[in-house]
């Protein structure tokens, strides 16, 4: 099924280091000053960031959306025995998105969304960004979820995610109109990282090289996540968060009607009514090179 792209949105495809292709878009500035990557979210397809792609760009900076590999554009044609990592969006998918949007006169920064955060501290080029800012990133754990929301998320992780995906054979998100489906290793990875407190850092077989990856990170971090953000409030962000210890960090609670929303939850960031938290992004981003972007 082909897939109408945006006005003025470059396909690109990019190539990552084991050999797989990966359908990016790319929103170019006419005069840019900055570059911007969007490390977008678990099962969300890169198309749902392209207002603030497009905004990005009318603002000076050239942003790049993908879609990680098994889902959007970068899906196979069957998800049915398609093999990967929940780790190879990070190690391999996003780090070849850096090094395409990597270039030594204009600076590069990063925007993460949930997964975002947690792919930063896993680049091997993690040190080509500037500056990053990631909203709604937390450790995925039920127990720091309101109450119906723990009962809710138990139900799909020990009920109906396993059965679906035994039938499926990868987990059909799809058909729970929960985003896009996902393939098997992300469905294994994952609930077995929501079991833990802190996410992946607390999982003992990869606590240990976790640490280390991300014990390199010195990079300036904005983390926002708002107050209404039911998968990943405040206290599942700080649980998470505090995996990048070495790196100057700023942890942000939104309130929704600060901005005039009457709410945000886990997608609202990236919605066209959002645009007041995509502007201080974008101001935070120019102000590390002493630029200010376009009006």
């Amino acid at each position: 099924m082909s897939t109408k792209l945006p006005i003025g949105a470059m396909p690109v495809t990019l190539t990552t280091d084991d050999g797989t292709l990966i359908q990016a878009l790319r929103y170019d500035a006419d005069t840019p000053r900055g570059r911007v990557v969007v490390a977008g979210a678990t099962g969300v397809p890169q198309l749902f960031y392209r207002a603030f792609a497009e905004h990005a760009a009318s603002r000076g900076f050239s942003t790049l959306t993908l879609d990680y590999r098994g889902i959007g554009l970068s899906r196979p044609p069957s998800l049915r025995g398609f093999r990967m990592n929940y780790l190879d969006w990070a190690r391999q998918d996003l780090s070849a998105a850096v090094h395409a949007m990597s270039d030594d006169q204009i600076p590069l920064y990063m925007v993460g969304h949930s997964f975002g955060g947690h792919a930063f501290g896993l680049l091997p080029n993690f040190d080509r960004v500037a500056r990053f800012y990631t909203f709604a990133t937390g450790a995925g754990w039920h127990g720091w979820m309101p109450a119906a929301e723990q009962w809710r998320v138990r139900v799909l992780w020990h009920v109906v995610a396993p059965l679906i995906t035994a039938w499926s054979g990868f987990l059909a998100w799809g058909r729970l109109g929960m985003g896009e489906d996902l393939p098997y290793g992300v469905y294994r990875d994952w609930k077995r990282w929501c079991t833990y407190p802190r996410y992946f850092f607390d999982d003992p077989t990869m606590a240990d090289s976790v640490a280390q990856s991300f014990d390199r990170v010195r990079t300036p971090v904005v983390a926002a996540n708002s107050v209404d953000d039911r998968w990943a409030p405040p206290a599942s962000r700080d649980a998470f968060m505090s995996g990048y210890r070495n790196a100057p960090l700023r942890s942000v609670d939104l309130e929704p009607r600060t901005y005039g929303l009457d709410s945000i939850g886990h997608m609202g960031y990236f919605r066209r009514n959002a645009q007041p938290l995509w502007d201080e992004v974008l101001e935070w981003f120019a102000s590390s090179a002493n630029i200010s972007p376009a009006v």
